[in-house]
């Protein structure tokens, strides 16, 4: 029977594990964590199997080793790891946000002739900690692989033994997930943050203040609830990628400023006009054979049960949503509905029912 360690299990350990356990009944979990308190909870609540706080103990029999903490703590495991006796055919995973650190911290790993295979699944949850697990929260998100020296059987082998995931595998090398990563969520998350800490300072002698605060700016702002702790560990473990992409971030800060002071209103237009050029064509014909998501956008009334309607209408015709954002809602004014589908079947079918039942789609992808 195979032994499974994962070590910590916050939101994406626990996770892992109810996916395993879900489809794969055969496979023992064995439970690590550094608080009591979670291994309890996970134990009595069955989304493991064993639970152990002897990490070494545990990795030292398992086949399967996933390290789930955060990435400063996967380097530190991984070390730990290097100087067991584990067994020869163990597979050794984690789910970092950064890769280049930790694939760097794998050597040692590597060198004794163990197998190493970088991850990271793009899925997350405003709920943290071992009771916000859920077996479906890596659906249709995307699961970077970074195999390094690994070979394409313990690739193989890790996606079967997550295959209940119904994650996105995408195949990269670490320094291609850290730049992507870097560009695509760790600077959002700092200019998020920036621009909720400046609003504060800047509207501190304001009676209203951030109360003000519509659909715009809460949307552009939401990923500033994030994990501070978590988010200060992945950014001192990617420093070089992010610094560069902050500059290159500040420098079209910089040209905008100056096209305002100097009344440049040509220059303007271009730039917000090149923004929403982009940010319009986001979708899967723009990423080649990239797994991606589907989104139709419609107007919805600020009424009770208007979005009611809409997932009601789709759950009859069997049609799954992967995910339902509301934008941009203020009192009195027609909001827009995003709704989000895993396929292009879906979608397709998904539209003609809408625009049957006269529903007004502003946009889709």
């Amino acid at each position: 029977m195979t032994r499974v360690l994962i070590h910590g299990l916050g939101l994406i350990g626990s996770s892992l594990a109810l996916a395993i356990r879900d489809a794969q009944p055969q496979v023992t979990i064995v439970g690590s964590d550094r608080q009591a308190t979670t291994l309890t909870y996970a134990k009595q609540h069955q989304l493991v199997d064993e639970v152990t706080d002897d990490f070494s103990t545990a990795a030292i029999q398992a086949d399967v080793i996933i390290l789930a903490g955060p990435v400063s703590v996967i380097r530190d495991d991984l070390a730990i790891l290097a100087t067991l006796p584990l067994k020869t055919t163990v597979l050794i995973t984690d789910v970092g946000s950064t890769k280049q650190t930790v694939l760097a911290a794998a050597k040692p790993l590597q060198t004794r002739g163990f197998t190493f295979i970088g991850g990271h699944p793009m899925a997350g949850s405003h709920k943290s900690g071992v009771t916000a697990g859920r077996a479906d929260l890596f659906e249709n998100a995307f699961y970077f692989l970074v195999p390094g020296l690994a070979p394409q059987a313990a690739v193989t082998q890790l996606q079967a033994l997550l295959v209940a995931t119904k994650a996105k595998w995408l195949t990269v090398t670490p320094s291609q997930h850290d730049r992507l990563v870097g560009q695509l969520s760790h600077v959002p998350h700092v200019v998020a943050a920036a621009l909720v800490n400046q609003t504060q300072t800047a509207l501190a002698d304001s009676p209203m203040g951030l109360r003000l605060a519509a659909g715009g700016f809460k949307s552009l702002t939401r990923i500033a609830s994030s994990d501070p702790t978590m988010w200060t560990a992945i950014l001192l473990n990617n420093p070089t990628v992010v610094v560069a992409q902050l500059q290159a971030f500040m420098a079209t800060l910089t040209a905008v400023t100056t096209a305002i002071e100097t009344g440049d209103g040509a220059r303007l237009k271009t730039f917000f006009t090149a923004a929403k050029t982009t940010r319009d064509h986001l979708g899967p014909e723009r990423l080649g054979s990239l797994p991606n998501f589907y989104d139709v956008f419609l107007t919805i009334p600020d009424r009770p049960g208007a979005i009611a309607g809409v997932t009601q209408l789709l759950a009859q015709a069997q049609l799954s949503l992967v995910n339902i954002h509301i934008l941009e809602i203020r009192e009195e004014v027609d909001g827009i509905l995003q709704l989000t589908f895993g396929n292009a079947a879906t979608h397709d079918a998904a539209i003609a029912l809408l625009a049957a039942a006269n529903y007004q789609i502003v946009r889709k992808s």
